[in-house]
C-alpha cells in the first residue's frame, strides 16, 4: 500500500517539533545540531525572533494578493538586494529551480530581442546541480537525474567544471551564455577557481555571451560575503538566488542587470505566489539580519575556524577522509571509496549531529549563518566521533 504522502523522498526516521538557533528537537526529545539547516535555507537558523514576528505580523495582515498588483513588500525588498548587489532589477519566484528557470528564459529572450533568436544555448559544467525541472536537469546533465523522463530538454552543453579550453572549444555560433554555480554543491561542494571566474566573465564579454549565475545554495551571506561571485571581484549579468533569501520560508528571485531584465515584459514569465506579502516580509526580515554591521564579518570569521578544524579532521582521520573542500559555511569532507557518505551521515546523527550528503561521496555541512565558534567547536566534536565509527580498526573493534 502506498503511504498517503507520496514516496519520492528518502526520509530519515526523525521528526522535528521546535527548533532554536542552530539546535532542533525531534518529537521524542532528542536534540540535534543543525548543520545542514534545511539543505542551506534555514540561514538565519529556527525560531529567529526577528523573523518569526516579521511573517506573524503580515500573516494577521494580507499574506497573498497576486502579481495582478503592486506588492509594497517586495518592491522595497527588490530595491534592497539592487542596493546591494550587482543587479538593476529582481524578479520574485517560489524556489531555486523556478529561479534558474527564470534566468534561463531571461538569456534566451536577450538574445532574441537583440536579433539572435540561434542564441539559445548555455554551456553548463559537469557535476552542477540546477534544480528537478525537465529543463533544470537537462541543464544539470546528471543521467540518473534524466532517466525516465524522456528526451532532455535541448539547449545544455555540458563541459568539465574549471576547464577553460573546453568552455573556448564549446562556445559556437547559437551559444547564449554560460551557466555556473560558484560553488558545486549537490555535485561535491567544489568550488570554481577564482581566476576561473574572473576568466568566464572575460570569454562573455569577448563573444557577446552572458554570465548566469547559480547562486541559490551559495547566496546570502553563505560565503562570508553576500553573494559569492563577489570574492572573485566579478559581476554577473543575471542570477538567480532562493534557499537562504526567505530564512526557511519559500522564496526564489532572478537578479539581473537593465540590458537583460528590460526584456522580460509582460506575459512572457509570471508567477502566482512569487514575492507576495508574507514571502517579502519574510526576505526583508532575512536581509535586516545578514546586513547588519558586522554580521558577514562574522559569518567569515566562524567559516575560517570550521575550515581549520575540517583540515585538521582530514589530518587525523586519514582512513575515512581523503580530504576537505568547500568555502565560507559550505564544506564537504570528501572520504574514501570505502566509506559511505550515507554511513556517515547516519555516524552524525547518532552523534546528535545534522548533515547532508553530496555527489562524490561528500558529506556537506551548511550550517546557519547565526552559529558561534563554540557550535563549531562541538560539530567538530561529533564528526570526530562519527568518523571514529566509521574507522576500520573502530568498527572491528565495536564488532566484537
Amino acid at each position: 500500500m502506498i503511504p498517503a504522502l507520496m514516496p519520492n523522498y528518502n526520509r530519515a526516521d526523525l521528526a522535528f517539533e521546535r527548533g532554536e538557533g542552530a539546535w532542533v528537537w525531534t518529537t521524542d526529545g532528542r536534540r540535534f545540531l543543525d548543520f545542514g539547516s534545511g539543505i542551506a535555507t534555514s540561514s538565519v537558523g529556527h525560531g529567529h525572533p526577528h523573523l518569526v514576528k516579521a511573517i506573524a505580523e503580515q500573516a494577521a495582515k494580507v499574506m497573498h494578493v497576486s502579481n495582478l498588483y503592486r506588492v509594497p513588500q517586495a518592491e522595497r525588498l527588490a530595491a534592497r538586494h539592487v542596493a546591494a548587489s550587482f543587479a538593476d532589477s529582481v524578479l520574485f519566484c517560489n524556489s531555486g529551480a523556478e529561479a534558474n528557470e527564470g534566468m534561463v528564459k531571461a538569456v534566451r529572450k536577450y538574445h532574441a530581442e537583440n536579433g539572435h533568436p540561434e542564441r539559445y544555448r548555455l554551456i553548463c559544467f559537469e557535476g552542477a546541480f540546477h534544480g528537478r525541472t525537465l529543463a533544470m536537469i537537462a541543464a544539470t546533465g546528471n543521467a540518473k537525474y534524466l532517466e525516465g523522463f524522456g528526451p532532455p530538454v535541448d539547449g545544455f552543453d555540458h563541459v568539465p567544471f574549471g576547464n577553460m579550453n573546453a568552455v573556448r572549444d564549446a562556445i559556437g555560433p547559437q551559444t547564449a551564455g554560460v551557466l555556473i554555480e560558484p560553488i558545486q554543491g549537490e555535485g561535491g561542494v567544489r568550488p570554481a577557481d577564482l581566476r576561473f571566474l574572473k576568466d568566464l566573465r572575460a570569454v562573455c564579454d569577448e563573444f557577446g555571451l552572458l554570465l548566469a549565475l547559480d547562486e541559490v545554495q551559495t547566496g546570502m551571506g553563505r560565503s562570508g560575503k553576500l553573494w559569492a561571485h563577489e570574492w572573485a571581484g566579478i559581476e554577473p549579468d543575471i542570477m538567480s538566488a532562493a534557499k537562504g533569501i526567505g530564512g526557511g520560508f519559500p522564496l526564489g528571485a532572478v537578479l539581473a542587470k537593465e540590458h537583460v531584465a528590460k526584456h522580460l515584459k509582460p506575459g512572457t514569465h509570471g508567477h502566482t505566489y512569487g514575492g507576495n506579502p508574507l514571502a517579502a516580509a519574510a526576505g526583508n526580515a532575512v536581509l535586516d539580519v545578514v546586513l547588519a554591521p558586522g554580521f558577514l564579518d562574522q559569518v567569515d570569521r566562524v567559516a575560517r575556524h570550521l575550515w581549520r578544524g575540517f583540515v585538521a579532521l582530514a589530518q587525523k582521520h586519514p582512513t575515512v577522509v581523503e580530504e576537505a573542500r568547500g568555502a565560507g559555511l559550505l564544506i564537504g569532507l570528501k572520504l574514501r571509496p570505502e566509506v559511505n557518505n550515507g554511513e556517515m551521515q547516519s555516524a552524525c546523527v547518532a552523534e546528535g549531529l545534522l548533515t547532508v550528503a553530496a555527489g562524490m561521496n561528500v558529506l556537506r555541512v551548511a550550517p546557519p549563518l547565526i552559529i558561534t565558534e563554540a557550535e563549531a567547536d562541538q560539530a567538530l566534536e561529533m564528526l570526530d566521533r562519527a568518523c571514529l565509527r566509521l574507522t576500520p580498526s573502530q568498527a572491528k573493534a565495536a564488532a566484537k
